[in-house]
């Protein structure tokens, strides 16, 4: 702590504020998203090891964003700099995680009522291998700032769409819940862009690539859906589960009681 109290802040300046602020805001999505859920009774923390890992590394990285953005706004980047190397291996475990617990919901047949299995089991893994990509690239880019810090953000909004999905009225938005959830987590980067040109009157190219990623990940995954590659896939990943008797594009009944997640 002292060393930190010796460390020169510098004031903020450019867009360093606006990524504080805006990670300060995601931030405070994600809690609200999962809080709201658990108050609402909807989630529970008896599930299993693979779930409470599972969200250790995803809000893990949830704190490493924020981390990130205070250091840079306060001008320490030297703690920045090391906090960097861990968050660049912190996305593996989070890709293993986010496609294993995806691919046991899909096997136990617990998918929620308001996604199509299927949609579900391809959706989740196109996410975060799209945030995975974007998360990689703004590593690469790193000594290019402005390209390295709108990726990175582009890909912490992937990561919103699972908040979103837990406070959004999903069960009424179906047959379109995910797509309203993606539709939501969208205007993050959107938000990005109206602040660059308030800012400059320009849109910074990263934008482009990083808003393209994300579209590209709704359009494999609505293409992967509704194809026979798509079947195959949920096919060999719930052969000889109670998931292979569930219809892979047709939505399951409402629960009779309460919707509990988090069991899988």
């Amino acid at each position: 702590m002292a060393t930190l109290a010796q460390q020169p802040v510098a004031p903020l300046a450019g867009d360093e504020r606006f990524f504080l602020r805006a990670a300060i805001v995601m931030t405070i999505t994600i809690i609200a998203g999962f809080s709201f859920q658990y108050l609402m009774g909807r989630s529970t923390f008896a599930s299993p090891p693979r779930v409470h890992l599972h969200a250790f590394f995803f809000m893990g990285w949830v704190a490493i964003y924020l981390l990130q953005n205070i250091f840079v706004a306060t001008g320490r980047m030297h703690l920045h700099r090391r906090l960097g190397w861990i968050a660049a291996f912190w996305i593996i475990p989070m890709v293993v995680m986010g496609c294993l617990v995806t691919a046991v919901m899909a096997r136990n047949g617990t998918v929620p009522f308001f996604f199509r299995p299927l949609q579900f089991l391809i959706f989740d893994p196109v996410t975060v291998f799209a945030f995975a990509g974007l998360t990689v690239a703004a590593v690469r880019l790193r000594r290019r700032t402005e390209w390295h810090r709108r990726l990175h953000f582009c890909g912490m909004s992937l990561l919103l769409g699972p908040a979103f999905g837990r406070l959004l009225p999903l069960p009424l938005l179906q047959p379109w819940a995910w797509e309203a959830a993606f539709a939501a987590t969208i205007l993050v980067p959107l938000a990005g862009v109206v602040a660059d040109i308030r800012r400059s009157g320009r849109i910074h190219p990263a934008w482009h690539w990083g808003i393209a990623t994300m579209i590209g990940a709704l359009v494999v995954t609505e293409a992967i859906t509704y194809s026979p590659l798509g079947t195959s896939i949920y096919e060999a990943v719930t052969k000889g589960s109670p998931g292979a008797s569930i219809a892979p594009l047709e939505f399951a009944p409402p629960p009779a009681g309460p919707l509990v997640t988090g069991r899988s």
